[in-house]
């Protein structure tokens, strides 16, 4: 067995949530003066995502894990300049033709994230976005001897992305049976929640009733057709990001009320009666499979979820959170659970409980480690 595993990790963020991120940043100090571990506590500060979440479990469980934020250009690049690694010198220039952006990017991404491999020196590099990193420069790492582990429980890049994965981790059951059916090895590890961001959430008396906060772009057409529906019948405040998808006359539109990353999020979640998220079909079929299921319960908020197959495996339906199997049903027991306080605060602190002892990232990471240690055990 490996002993202090170095696990080396990649990860994205979305462009909306750096843009806004530095925006605000930029007011506060100076991006220029700040150091790269300055800049990086900033944004991990911010909690987006998963954040640093694996990173500290993986750590806590004894390996040796640092998280790289690979398409920060501001970071990234930052980090470069640190560490006297020179970029391409006609930057500037290529960059303002259009066709060429695209190669740019990836020379000073690859180009950096490279040279962090080679100074952290890594037993494994854990890539958290299969269709964003190029598989030839992740074959080249592989036959240097790295191994190379994905995770992935969102709509499938083109097979290719897939050849250099000696592991992969997914949250949906259809997707590990998938990836075995390649050739490659995968393990079923369900999302999680961080019980930090709590110590860092001012829980006001109730401030939002219903409340949805997420995607509104063409991927998550079906479930915006139901928000559509409720929102004609219930006053639901909205958050998130693509809503200039909706048409103009959208039910949505008309209590959005901005986007809302990482913290923002999570205070609006401790601050609401019920939240609500339904699953996209075409990638989770038949299974619960999403980040709110625990973000919701860990924060402390009744969560209504749309029924699915292996939901009872998670929480227990009706006494930790609420299921709907159609528009009417939602919108029925949402008016419900408004007027029964106490029946949807013991279900909103049932659920929660049930996160904080069961859905925690150091029993995500213990599961992960086990895998990680059978990869080198069958390589021997």
């Amino acid at each position: 067995m490996k002993e202090n595993l170095r696990i080396f990790i990649i990860d994205t963020y979305y462009g909306s949530f750096l843009s806004d991120h530095y925006k605000k940043l930029g007011r506060k100090i100076s991006l220029s003066k700040s150091s790269y571990s300055d800049l990086k506590k900033e944004i991990i500060d911010e909690c987006f995502g998963t954040s640093d979440f694996y990173t500290k479990a993986f750590n806590d469980a004894g390996c040796i894990a640092e998280e790289f934020i690979s398409n920060d250009a501001v970071l990234q690049k930052k980090w470069a300049r640190e560490n006297n690694i020179k970029l391409s010198p006609l930057k500037n220039l290529v960059e303002r033709i259009p066709l060429m952006r695209r190669w740019v990017r990836d020379y000073w991404l690859y180009q950096i994230l490279e040279a962090q491999i080679a100074a952290f020196k890594p037993d494994i590099i854990f890539n958290k976005n299969i269709g964003f990193i190029d598989a030839h420069f992740l074959l080249n790492q592989k036959k240097a001897g790295k191994k190379i582990v994905g995770q992935i429980a969102s709509k499938l890049p083109d097979r290719k992305f897939f050849d250099p994965y000696d592991l992969i981790f997914s949250s949906l059951p259809h997707y590990v049976e998938k990836f075995k059916s390649w050739g490659i090895e995968s393990r079923y590890v369900q999302l999680a929640f961080d019980s930090r961001v709590l110590k860092r959430i001012h829980k006001n008396d109730t401030t939002y009733d219903v409340t949805h906060v997420g995607g509104y772009g063409p991927t998550h057409a079906e479930r915006n057709e139901l928000l559509e529906k409720i929102a004609t019948k219930t006053h639901v405040d909205f958050w998130g990001y693509g809503v200039l998808n909706l048409t103009p006359n959208s039910p949505i539109k008309k209590t959005f009320k901005g986007s809302a990353w990482g913290m923002d999020m999570y205070y609006i979640l401790a601050n609401s009666k019920i939240t609500l998220t339904k699953h996209i079909t075409s990638v989770a079929d038949k299974y619960a499979n999403n980040m709110t299921l625990y973000e919701a319960t860990g924060c402390g908020c009744l969560l209504i979820t749309d029924a699915k197959e292996n939901l009872p495996n998670i929480f227990v339906p009706g006494k930790e959170i609420v299921t709907y199997s159609s528009p009417q049903e939602l919108d029925d027991k949402i008016k419900y659970y408004l007027k029964n306080e106490t029946e949807r605060k013991m279900i909103a602190e049932a659920g929660q409980k049930r996160t904080l002892n069961e859905h925690t990232y150091a029993a995500r990471v213990k599961q992960m480690i086990e895998a990680l240690h059978e990869l080198f055990k069958n390589a021997s």
